[in-house]
């Protein structure tokens, strides 16, 4: 069944905002409730220079710098004649940014002690003051607009050091873009191909500059060079797609995952792999629900972010039950990578993060799991027969081989055995 006949009218809404960091919710210039910017903030860190013993080169106002190859990577291995995929499991976050709740943090740690590598999706003007607003000229809106604010000071210096950390732990930084603009007016899903290149190459800029912009001059850089490290990112409220992936296509980029898809395995589009968001059971509905903590949200209590406190549990108890059972058909079934969504927010008392937190620990440990990050699942792709790919692609949701893995993955299937229908003649 195509993922368009699966989601019901409520969720169909709740897809259009689903990556929104602060719900859709406008308000540009002052920063949501915790975001980065937010009251709460403290000294600003003097942070230490990379791992010991890297050779360091700046790069432009050395707000970022080439440090080598990133560390704690897999070698991607093309799968054997008859061998089992793994169990592909990518946790990822939109608008990462570290602010007085302190869930990227908390996350890395998560990550950490769960033998697991996340996505980080950074959104440009967390890295950009408030105070140089200007600097963003963002498509079809006044310049220094943004549906989500800026940053401050503070704020910059705390998501630069988890940014850092986080990709010297083996995660990736990828990009949010900038301000989140959803909708018919002007919205991301209208803009044209070179707006969107005008998008991203600003979004690269204000990582690129967080330094200048912000005066931190003291403060190590980020590890890496972000034009090359960027491969890939998730459009604002899953909007926008089919001209983001024109425009990123000769950008650079390797992966897209702003689209709504079912548990199946991956394709190209435009020459990106699109990883997209899935569709997972939803417990006690009789429709499937996207695999990110907005939807859930908006399928229980509408567009209020603190519900009835009597229900959080239950509705934390929801998502994660629903994550866990996309994961188990898959696992038992197709294996297709498991794709799941989320924000660092405390919707409905943080029954989200809790859900997500849960299923990370259950689910990264179990024998033929990978939880791995965007950027090591595009790297495993591209290193696939692309014959493989396409026979894994032919089955459907939950959909385990007939035959086994073993006949449905080698090149020369093994013939039947003798006294069975097709068996070799004596």
């Amino acid at each position: 069944m195509a993922a368009t006949q699966r989601i019901a009218a409520s969720v169909v809404a709740a897809a259009a905002c689903a990556s929104s960091l602060a719900g859709c919710a406008s308000g540009a210039g002052a920063p949501r409730h915790g975001a980065p910017g937010a009251p709460g903030g403290h000294a600003v860190p003097r942070l230490a220079p990379q791992r010991p013993g890297s050779a360091v080169r700046l790069i432009g106002d050395g707000s970022t710098a080439y440090t080598g190859a990133q560390p704690l990577q897999p070698t991607p291995q093309r799968l054997k004649p008859g061998e089992k995929p793994p169990q592909f499991v990518v946790f990822s976050w939109d608008g990462a940014g570290e602010d007085s709740q302190k869930l990227f943090s908390h996350f890395r740690k998560v990550a950490q002690d769960n033998d697991a590598k996340m996505t980080f999706f950074l959104s440009g003007v967390y890295m950009l003051p408030k105070e140089k607003r200007d600097l963003y000229h963002p498509p079809q809106h006044a310049v220094g607009s943004s549906d989500i604010g800026f940053n401050d000071t503070q704020g910059v210096a705390d998501t630069e050091q988890q940014a850092r950390l986080a990709w010297l732990e083996g995660n990736e930084i990828g990009t949010h873009f900038n301000g989140h603009f959803c909708g018919p007016n002007g919205g991301v899903g209208t803009w044209s191909v070179g707006e969107w290149e005008s998008e991203i190459a600003q979004a690269k800029q204000f990582v690129k500059t967080w330094k200048t912009n912000s005066g931190l001059k003291d403060l190590a850089p980020l590890p890496f060079d972000y034009d090359k490290e960027l491969i890939g990112g998730r459009t604002p409220c899953l909007e926008g797609q089919k001209n983001f992936v024109k425009a990123a296509s000769g950008l650079g980029f390797r992966y897209d995952s702003s689209g709504v898809d079912n548990q199946v395995w991956p394709k190209k589009k435009d020459g990106l792999w699109d990883l997209s968001m899935q569709l997972v059971p939803f417990p006690g509905h009789p429709f499937e629900q996207l695999t990110m903590d907005y939807n859930f949200m908006v399928n229980q209590s509408g567009t209020r972010t603190q519900g009835d406190p009597a229900k959080f549990a239950s509705w934390g108890s929801q998502m994660h039950d629903g994550l866990l059972k996309g994961f188990d058909r898959a696992y038992d079934g197709n294996r297709a990578p498991l794709i799941v969504g989320n924000h660092f927010e405390s919707w409905n008392g943080g029954a989200y993060m809790r859900a997500v937190e849960d299923v990370v620990k259950e689910v990264c440990t179990k024998p033929e799991v990978r939880c791995v990050s965007f950027h090591q699942l595009a790297d495993w792709l591209d290193a696939q027969d692309p014959q493989i790919l396409a026979r894994l692609r032919g089955l459907g949701v939950g959909e385990p081989p007939k035959q086994g893995w073993a006949s449905f993955l080698t090149a020369q299937p093994s013939p039947a055995p003798r006294g069975v229908p097709g068996a070799p003649k004596p």
